[in-house]
């Protein structure tokens, strides 16, 4: 409407930048072959990077791509919430309503919180991931909508980014990985100082390598002579190019500003100050245009007309007449949608904003907020609640302030933007003293707070308590991820509470101290539950009482197992219903139901935990859901119930992948990986570890998926994987978690490994470690395995000079430790008899009738990895013992196969070298041949002579240096020897080597893979 009177200062010529325009046209290159492209440009206020940024728009407008931008807010520090987001979106949104729904569709409530033209909002959930299921939803809403056509999405001012901004767009640079879609966004580097909140995002992309940083240099004298050139449309004169350039520094915006200056004859000559620089051109303009400019200037980066209109109290001519003015000087501009002003540059806009007298900035605030309570069609509904929060905050009128700050934190927790809601709240605590009583009285729980549960009070009527906000504030800090600033508010309100007068709301405040410590490493949280429990002790039943139970009970089952666990349990379940309180109920039930497995009434557990997965998901409470799957699926592999446990697991994964519950469903992937290992599909196993890793955002499902990776790294004979496997698990728990369900797996792995390596002392020392922790109560899941291989190391490294010393107490060590274990399902029962025998093996004394046993017990179990290993143990029994070997080829055959299908190297050379040292086929079709005994069994191995003198030596535990003295060789032919045997046995190290030579008893006395008599059967 105000076009055609605007004063040339913008050079028509682009100036320099070539490079740059370069580097962003390769980039959108790439992004239209399908590769998304991540990039930001920074550089001072006024260098250069609008103008390089609308070149690149230009260029890709022309390429056919559909563009939408949206810029940063600076209304405070809290920040307009996906404010740059919700712009760009909308532009999306007007340009491809049809493609934007279809890539929506399904999550339209949820992507809702950024682009509120998709629906209604939904209340809920509020959770520490729901901020990721957000991200996770726009990253793939994105994906789509970028599948068939170019899309580039540019946000400005990433300076002014509130805390939910930066987030998602860290997220979508970190995980974009589809689509024909570049992403920009520009920052003003000068801002961006040792404690600006950017500054750490900025770190974080510089090592990302997907992301493409480009920073703006100022221009050269030449480049400034050119842009002048273009702006004066002729050569300028040397000495006018010498004065700008020195006046300048280079500064494009400057540059145009010097000139502006001049041309408009404001002043004589050219100003010393850079902020009368950027007023001088202001202070010419009519009365009614410059106050028209200092409105703008405090109602935020844009001001949209109608505003503008209800504030300056103009009449419409005396409006448009003092914005032509403005427009025409360049100093402010009409938005692109035609419904606003903003300023040319934001440095002109700081400037007369810094200007304006304290009593004038509060009195144009008060006008902005009092024109938007009298017509709320001002601006859009999304910003309104903020902007006025904002409006009266700058106001200062505590009274008006404090309401609607309440009201703007509501709005944040809506839209899921919790580090915003929390400043919000912290300015709400600010202005709490501030504020006349009488407003305070009015405030109610139910209008402004959420988590803490209404106990002994009807929050619809009750006033709100500052220690409602500190609640609120708690929570609003942990889902945020600030839990460091959490635990200071609950530290703070604490404090409050000393004198005892409010006791549930103490414990309230424990038990959230107990998250916080036990997430940040600090300690476990059990010293916070135990005083949140004397707080409720003796008090009738609640919802907070409940919860605490739920709490105690929880924690005991994972740290502390124990009988004492299922009361608090069931008492919380009481609790919970005699308030009401169904979603506590639930919670407790499936705390109530594990423990019910793990004392041994399987079924009364499994029933339970069905029921509360129905009702749960039932209820939409799919949280809760996730819950009971994720302990359904792990009782039931307690149970050696592996294949009920993989469908559940199947059930459970979609179920809370469809809400993008990740932690949730990371843990369910877990347990899934656990039983597809049990049931031989390693493939599988592998893939689901994998996901977990992938789709986990806390260090325990993490943690988990690594030690499920060790697990299959070690049974297919990968030693080097598994160790590194098994340090990030270690990496991933910490110091800090003393879960038996998390420490007892990682003992068993290095229990493997060491033996793998043959090292045994390790091996013992790693044992004695894990049977001093403890197996505590519904733990033999775990203790079972590591006992069984332990007792394996043992039986392989017998005859191991370094293994004698130690070896008897070892094994005692092992039998008193199966004794207090119990087995309650077949596969336990399985274990406990594969411990005995293997026992048996380690002392000479196992039998072919101990080995049928044991392949009897295994062979029911859909256990493929285990009944191979004791296929192998009974056919090697069998054939030292001069037993049937068309039986022991057929156990051979089998158990080979199996190992091949499993991907198990070492158990599939482990058999192929007794087939082979017993000259027995692993084909059914190829007839076994009559037994060598004067075979040497080092042969199948392909070891020369000196070699398999080396190897002796080797396995005796013998330096390179005492084999040369031996041998009567040089320690550096010692080593090349050693190096050889390495390779040709495909072992990373001597002690591996030396282990795999007494495994498969290279060095045994000559026989034909002995006869000896039957050892006496004796028990464990």
């Amino acid at each position: 409407m105000l076009g055609g009177v605007e004063t040339r200062s913008v050079s028509p010529v682009f100036v320099g930048r070539a490079d740059e325009l370069a580097l962003l046209t390769d980039a959108l290159t790439r992004a239209a072959g399908g590769e998304p492209q991540a990039m930001l440009i920074g550089g001072e206020a006024g260098v250069g990077k609008t103008r390089l940024t609308e070149e690149f728009l230009g260029e890709a407008a022309r390429r056919g791509a559909v563009v939408a931008v949206g810029g940063c807010v600076e209304i405070g520090a809290e920040g307009l919430p996906f404010a740059p987001f919700s712009t760009a979106l909308r532009t999306l949104h007007r340009e491809l309503p049809g493609e934007l729904a279809a890539a929506a569709a399904g999550q339209e409530g949820e992507l809702a919180r950024i682009l509120p033209e998709l629906g209604d909002t939904p209340r809920g959930p509020h959770d520490e991931e729901s901020t990721a299921r957000l991200f996770e939803l726009t990253a793939r809403m994105l994906e789509r909508l970028a599948a068939e056509r170019l899309v580039v999405l540019v946000l400005e001012d990433l300076h002014w980014a509130d805390t939910s901004t930066r987030h998602l767009l860290s997220y979508l640079f970190r995980t974009l990985g589809s689509g024909r879609l570049a992403v920009v966004a520009t920052y003003r580097a000068d801002d961006v100082h040792r404690r600006h909140p950017l500054r750490p995002l900025l770190a974080e992309l510089d090592r990302l390598r997907t992301v493409q940083r480009i920073e703006l240099p100022r221009f050269n004298r030449a480049e400034v002579r050119r842009q002048l050139a273009g702006i004066l449309a002729s050569q300028p004169a040397e000495d006018f190019v010498d004065s700008v350039f020195e006046r300048s520094d280079g500064n494009a915006f400057f540059v145009e500003e010097l000139v502006a200056s001049k041309a408009s004859g404001c002043r004589a000559g050219l100003t010393e100050s850079l902020r009368d620089l950027l007023l001088v051109r202001v202070e010419v303009l009519p009365d009614e245009a410059q106050r028209v400019v200092r409105i703008v200037a405090e109602g935020g980066s844009t001001v949209e007309y109608p505003l503008l209109r209800a504030v300056a109290g103009l009449t419409e001519d005396e409006l448009i007449e003092a914005l032509r003015a403005a427009v025409g000087a360049n100093i402010l501009l009409a938005t692109t949608d035609g419904d606003g002003y903003r300023f040319r540059h934001s440095l002109v806009r700081e400037a007369v904003s810094d200007d304006l007298l304290p009593g004038e900035r509060s009195r144009l605030n008060r006008h902005y907020a009092e024109a938007l309570e009298a017509d709320e069609s001002l601006i859009r509904a999304e910003e309104r609640v903020i902007r006025l929060a904002n409006y009266w905050y700058r106001a200062n009128d505590p009274a008006k302030s404090l309401p609607a700050v309440l009201a703007a934190s509501v709005a944040a927790r809506r839209r899921h933007a919790y580090s915003e809601q929390l400043r919000l709240l912290e300015r709400a605590m600010d202005l709490w003293d501030s504020a006349p009583e009488e407003v305070r009285e009015v405030l109610r729980p139910a209008d402004d707070t959420d988590v803490y549960p209404p106990c002994g009070y009807d929050p619809a009527s009750t006033p709100l308590r500052r220690l409602d906000l500190l609640a609120e504030a708690t929570v609003a800090a942990r889902y945020g991820g600030e839990r460091e600033r959490a635990l200071k508010i609950t530290k703070t309100a604490l404090r409050t509470l000393e004198d005892g007068h409010d006791p549930l709301r103490a414990a309230w405040f424990w038990t959230e101290r107990s998250r916080l410590v036990a997430g940040l490493g600090r300690s476990d949280g059990w010293e916070e539950i135990a005083k949140a429990q004397e707080l409720v002790q003796g008090l009738p039943p609640s919802q907070v009482h409940a919860e605490v139970l739920v709490r105690a009970a929880g924690w005991g089952m994972l740290h502390n197992p124990g009988p004492g666990n299922l009361e608090a349990a069931q008492r919380a379940v009481a609790y919970a219903r005699m308030v009401g309180a169904e979603e506590v109920e639930l919670n407790a039930r499936i705390t109530v139901g594990c423990l019910l497995t793990d004392s041994g009434t399987g079924e009364a557990g499994f029933t339970e935990l069905h029921t509360v997965k129905d009702r749960a998901t039932e209820l939409g409470l799919t949280m809760l859901a996730g819950r009971a799957h994720i302990n359904l699926t792990s009782q039931l592999e307690s149970m050696g119930r592996s294949q009920e446990a993989v469908e559940l697991a199947e059930e459970g994964a979609e179920l809370v992948g469809r809400s993008r519950l990740f932690d949730t469903e990371a843990w369910v992937r877990g347990n899934m990986a656990e039983s597809l290992y049990s049931l031989g599909r390693w493939e599988e196993a592998t893939a689901a570890a994998r996901r977990t890793l992938l789709v986990g955002q806390s260090a325990a499902p993490r943690g988990s998926a690594s030690a499920r990776l060790a697990y299959l790294a070690l049974a297919r004979g990968e030693l080097t994987e598994a160790a590194q496997q098994l340090a990030a698990a270690h990496s991933h728990f910490g110091t800090h978690d003393t879960q038996p369900q998390h420490r007892i797996p990682l003992y068993r792995l290095a229990v493997g490994i060491a033996a793998g390596e043959g090292r045994i002392a390790d091996v013992r020392s790693e044992t004695a470690a894990a049977i001093a922790y403890g197996f505590p109560l519904g733990q033999h899941r775990y203790a079972w395995p590591l006992l069984l291989a332990a007792a394996t190391a043992e039986a392989d490294s017998r005859g191991l000079p370094a293994a004698d010393t130690g070896r008897a107490a070892a094994l005692d060590a092992l039998r008193a430790a199966a004794r207090h274990l119990a087995t309650p399902a077949p596969v336990w029962t399985a274990h406990a008899e594969y411990l005995r025998v293997e026992l048996l093996r380690a002392e000479d004394r196992d039998t072919v009738a101990d080995w049928t046993a044991v392949e009897a017990a295994v062979r029911p179990l859909e256990r493929p990895y285990l009944l191979a290993r004791a296929r192998h143990r009974l056919a090697e029994a069998m054939l030292a013992a001069g037993g049937c070997r068309d039986s022991a080829a057929a156990l051979l055959r089998d158990a080979h196969a199996t190992a091949g299908r499993l991907g198990s190297r070492r158990l599939r050379e482990d058999l192929a070298l007794l087939a082979q040292r017993a000259r027995l086929p692993l084909t059914a079709d190829t007839p076994p041949a009559p037994p060598e005994p004067e075979a040497d069994p080092v042969e199948a191995l392909g070891l020369t002579s000196r070699e398999r003198d080396v190897l002796r030596l080797v396995a005796a535990g013998s330096t390179n240096r005492k084999i040369a003295e031996e041998l009567f060789i040089s320690p550096k032919t010692a080593s090349v020897h050693v190096s050889n045997i390495l390779a040709k046995l495909g072992v990373a190290g001597r002690g591996e080597a030396a282990a795999l030579a007494h495994r498969l008893r290279l060095f045994a006395p000559p026989g034909p893979l002995s006869v000896r008599p039957e050892a006496a059967h004796r028990g464990v």
